[in-house]
């Protein structure tokens, strides 16, 4: 059984930064992507950023160049750095992983607040 754990959430003003931590229980590499969704109350699920095997990444508009998703292959852990936060940003945040063999996976999440 593959498990995802994830890291890092928390409270920051705004204008802050967070790094998320998703630590696969598998290689890293045997996910096809990984990712994070997010969704806040009263809103749609929204995908915030993934990251393919061989290093391609996608990101929300709402977020482009101010979060980067990234991997560190010898940790099998994936992160999310997230800067210039604004209180929009503020969610409930999940990893993901699409297993090459065994589908996907999912983190616990962590919850991302931004507030003064």
């Amino acid at each position: 059984q593959v498990q995802l754990v994830e890291s890092g959430g928390g409270l920051v003003q705004p204008g802050g930064s967070l790094r998320l931590s998703c630590a696969a229980s598998a290689n890293i590499l045997s996910f096809d992507a990984m990712g994070w969704y997010r969704q806040a109350p009263g809103k749609q699920r929204e995908l915030v950023a993934t990251l393919t095997r061989g290093g391609s990444t996608h990101y929300a508009d709402s977020v482009k160049g101010r979060f980067t998703i990234s991997r560190d292959n010898a940790k099998n852990t994936a992160y999310l750095q997230m800067n210039s936060l604004k209180h929009e940003d503020t969610a409930g945040y999940t990893c993901y992983g699409d297993h090459s063999v065994r589908g996907r996976y999912w983190g616990q999440g962590t919850q991302v607040t931004v507030s003064s």
